[in-house]
C-alpha cells in the first residue's frame, strides 16, 4: 500500500514523507511524497490541513480561514477519483465535511468526517476512571457536533449491556458538568501546548483502518443523516465505501432538542458557503 503525503509546503511534505518512511520499514507499506493532483486519485483521501486554533478561539472561529484552505485543496485534487472515500479531519469538521461533499459531488456515503469520535473517547476515559471498567467496554457517545454544542447520549449509554445509570458510581454524578468538561478539553490542551496532536491522530488512524480493512465497525463520525437532513455527528457503520449505514439512537426529549440544535447550527454555518 502506498501512503502519499501532499502539502502546499512541498519541502515539508517531502521531509515528513522521508521521516515516516523510516518508521514504516517493518511493514509492507511505502510512504512517499505526491503532488496534490496525484493525491486526488487515491482510494482514501484524508484532509487534515487548516489554520491552527488559537487559545480562546472556538472551532467555529476557524471556519472562514479553513473554508478557503479546503476550497484550494479540493480544486487542486481535481479530477478526484470518483470511487474515493474522503475523510475530513480539519475543523469545524461537521461543517467542512458537508461543504466538501457539496464541492466534490461525491456520493454522501463516501464523504465523512472524524466528528465526535475523539470527544467520545474522552468521555469513555472519564467514565472508565469513574466506574473502573475498560474504555472499550463502554458504549456511550458524544453526539451532535464536534464543537461547543456536543452532548452525551446518556439515555442510550451501556456498559456490558447494562444501562449506565444502573451503576452506583453514577448516582451522585453531575452529568451536565461532565458534558462541559469533555467539550472544553481541547481548549485546555491548546492553552497548555498550542494544539492537539495525538488524540486526533489516533482517531484518523482508526477511521482510515476501518475503511481500508472494510471492518464494518461502529464509530461516532460526522456523516449525512437522512433523519436529520444533513451532516451531524452520530454513530455509523464504516466500510470500504465509507459509510455503510447510519445508526439512529433512541434519544430522550432533552437529547432530541440538543441534537436538533446541533443540526441547525451545522446547517446555518454550511449555508454561508453553499447556495
Amino acid at each position: 500500500m502506498d501512503i502519499m503525503l501532499a502539502d502546499v509546503n512541498e519541502k515539508l511534505a517531502r521531509g515528513q514523507a522521508m521521516d515516516l518512511a523510516d518508521a514504516a520499514w517493518p511493514s509492507s507499506h511505502r510512504v512517499r511524497y505526491a503532488d496534490i493532483q496525484e493525491a486526488g486519485q487515491a482510494d482514501l483521501i484524508i484532509i487534515t490541513a487548516g489554520a491552527r486554533q488559537k487559545p480562546g478561539e472556538t472551532r467555529d472561529d476557524l471556519l472562514d480561514r479553513n473554508h478557503a484552505i479546503l476550497q484550494s485543496i479540493l480544486d487542486g485534487l481535481k479530477p478526484i477519483n470518483p470511487k474515493a472515500v474522503l475523510l475530513m479531519i480539519s475543523n469545524p469538521v461537521d461543517v467542512l465535511t458537508a461543504i466538501a461533499q457539496h464541492i466534490t459531488e461525491l456520493p454522501k456515503c463516501q464523504v465523512f468526517g472524524s466528528g465526535t469520535l475523539l470527544d467520545s473517547g474522552r468521555l469513555r476515559n472519564y467514565l472508565s476512571k469513574l466506574i473502573n471498567v475498560r474504555q472499550t467496554s463502554i458504549h456511550c457517545h458524544m453526539l451532535g457536533e464536534h464543537g461547543d454544542g456536543q452532548f452525551v447520549g446518556w439515555s442510550s449509554a451501556r456498559i456490558g449491556g447494562v444501562k449506565l445509570d444502573q451503576f452506583p458510581e453514577m448516582e451522585m454524578v453531575d452529568k451536565q458538568q461532565i458534558e462541559r468538561e469533555i467539550a472544553r478539553t481541547a481548549y485546555s490542551i491548546i492553552e497548555a501546548k498550542g494544539a492537539t496532536y495525538y488524540g486526533v491522530g489516533v482517531c484518523g488512524a482508526i477511521l482510515a483502518t476501518s475503511v481500508l480493512q472494510n471492518s464494518h465497525d461502529i464509530q461516532c463520525v460526522s456523516c449525512y443523516s437522512e433523519k436529520w437532513g444533513g451532516y451531524v455527528s452520530t454513530p455509523a457503520v464504516l466500510c470500504s465505501n465509507g459509510i455503510d449505514r447510519v445508526l439512529e439512537l433512541d434519544l430522550d426529549e432533552e437529547e432530541t432538542a440538543k441534537m436538533e440544535n446541533a443540526v441547525a447550527r451545522i446547517k446555518d454555518q454550511t449555508r454561508r458557503f453553499i447556495q
